[in-house]
């Protein structure tokens, strides 16, 4: 009988470009390839090579990382970013998806005050959806708070799952902020959940988007139950780094939180295995039986010669301008 062994999961784990910050996406990607992401989440934002597709795509071949997903610029500070029309916004990200090889578009729901947007967003999405392959997963968002009061900023609501999307990302740094039952929403999702946002959060008032294990949120429940399952989305690290007083000590807690997300991918995989191996030696006639558990082969840095350095760098890249 073939002995059983770790199998970790297909989904990959991306590094959000976000996760710099105050750092450049052009470092995102380096960072990403030195310590052995899977891919990178662009946050299309302010930074001029993130709405630049082909500068990303020079980006993602020079340091061999895919991009897996792009977060649509619907931040506050992005109101401006690739228009003011929020519909042209998706479409330019879907746009950058399909170019880029991306399977998803992250996208939050409306501002209350963008009125229009907010009445026509869920069926919007919808007809979005069905103009593509993409994914345009709906993001989990949360109330303002100041001091005693509660302000409702989002709509249709801060809750996606009281709303019909084909696909959501759940954002553990977010249910910490609202103060909800994260496990209690990714079951809402149901086999709708098709992306993550790994970070975590002690509930505060502020999106704290700390390392995973440092706050109260389920990351480890919750990547162990992916585990278990057909989840076939990306698990992508979104945290805050900006409090880091070196490039090393920000490089250093990326590292740590790949290593807890592949860890605790593995784990469930492996607790199975342990257990089927302990059934199979219980109802042999011999009563024994050996397991064995593999770890993934981490690949070895190539020896190829690395294709010329592209135009765009840590510096002034070379940009073309949206």
């Amino acid at each position: 009988m073939a002995e059983p062994v770790v199998r970790i999961p297909d989904a990959k784990v991306a590094l959000s470009t976000a996760s710099v910050y105050p750092e450049s996406t052009a470092t995102a990607f380096e960072i990403a390839g030195r310590l052995g992401y899977d891919g990178v989440e662009v946050m299309v934002w302010t930074d001029p090579v993130s709405q630049d597709i082909e500068a990303l795509r020079r980006l993602s071949d020079y340091h061999r990382v895919p991009i897996l997903a792009i977060h649509a610029p619907c931040l506050l500070i992005t109101q401006r970013v690739w228009s003011t029309d929020p519909w042209t916004k998706l479409q330019r990200a879907r746009a950058a998806a399909e170019r880029l090889g991306a399977s998803t578009v992250v996208v939050h729901p409306p501002f209350r005050w963008q009125r229009q947007y907010a009445r026509d967003f869920v069926t919007g999405i919808w007809r979005m959806a069905d103009e593509t392959d993409v994914r345009f997963a709906v993001e989990n968002m949360y109330p303002w708070r100041y001091r005693d009061r509660e302000v409702l900023a989002y709509a249709p609501d801060w809750d996606v799952t009281k709303d019909d999307y084909r696909h959501f990302t759940v954002d553990l740094s977010h249910t910490a902020t609202a103060r909800s039952d994260a496990m209690s929403m990714v079951e809402r999702m149901g086999d709708r959940l098709g992306h993550i946002h790994l970070a975590d959060g002690n509930g505060s008032a502020k999106d704290e988007h700390l390392v995973p294990g440092r706050g109260n949120q389920p990351c480890a429940e919750l990547l162990e139950r992916l585990a278990g399952t057909s989840f076939d989305g990306h698990v992508v690290i979104e945290v805050n780094t900006r409090r880091a007083m070196s490039s090393a000590e920000r490089e250093a807690d990326l590292a740590e939180a790949l290593a807890f997300t592949r860890l605790h991918l593995a784990s469930a995989t492996a607790s199975a295995s342990a257990g089927s191996a302990a059934g199979s030696s219980a109802g042999s006639a011999s009563g024994t039986a050996s397991a064995s558990a593999s770890g993934s082969a981490s690949g070895s840095a190539s020896a190829e010669t690395r294709p010329p350095q592209p135009r765009v760098s840590h510096g002034r890249p070379r940009i073309r301008r949206p």
